[in-house]
């Protein structure tokens, strides 16, 4: 399998743990200019609501070869409705629709939304061209745990190991290196952090994958 390019959704990753759990304050990022905002504030305040776009930056450099901001994705994204913020400040998304019409527009790709899909099901498309980023619950950085619910974060599921039944992704805030990069669990341990929905995105046939 070809390597995937691994980014959080915080530009550090070492000091997720501490982003995590308020220890440190995200514009306290020493590599906060690295994300695209326009200073630490902005960071700050995109920064725990963009690991769809750290998974699109994943895909990008991945299928594209290119690596663009994840602030820089988020405010592109804004302009197709992919992210709502309200009066009150606070940040609606992603929101799957417009994010299919904004990444087939800005980088000719193809998805669909699915709803209702179980992981068994994706798992069968991932060695066909195909890759996903699936809505699951933040805690997935732990799978001993049982989730409080399903869903709430994007990850980037990229591949499977037939022989262990497992599926292959990045998590964006995952804690340590072992929950950030080419995380394997098995169907069974996703499925309880998994809400059943995301985003399936089709390879162009030139690209080769694996």
């Amino acid at each position: 399998m070809v390597a995937v390019p691994y980014f959080a959704q915080f530009e550090s990753r070492q000091l997720i743990p501490d982003f995590l759990s308020g220890k440190l304050h995200p514009a306290d990022d020493p590599l906060w200019h690295l994300s695209g905002a326009a200073d630490p504030n902005e960071y700050a305040y995109w920064s725990f609501h963009i690991c769809g776009m750290a998974c699109l930056k994943m895909l990008l450099a991945h299928w594209q070869k290119r690596v663009i901001p994840t602030i820089e994705l988020a405010k592109q994204c804004r302009e197709y409705g992919g992210y709502v913020v309200s009066e009150d400040g606070s940040i609606k998304g992603l929101i799957y629709r417009p994010f299919v019409s904004f990444i087939a527009d800005k980088f000719g790709l193809q998805a669909e939304v699915k709803e209702q899909t179980p992981i068994e099901e994706v798992y069968e498309l991932l060695d066909q061209g195909y890759v996903y980023i699936a809505s699951v619950h933040p805690s997935i950085r732990t799978p001993e745990v049982t989730p409080p619910k399903q869903g709430g974060h994007l990850v980037y599921v990229f591949g499977k190991d037939d022989q262990r039944h497992e599926i292959v992704f990045h998590n964006p805030s995952g804690h340590t290196p072992a929950s950030q990069e080419n995380v394997q669990l098995r169907l069974e341990v996703f499925s309880r952090f998994y809400a059943k929905r995301g985003i399936l995105i089709k390879a162009p046939e030139n690209l080769v994958t694996g």
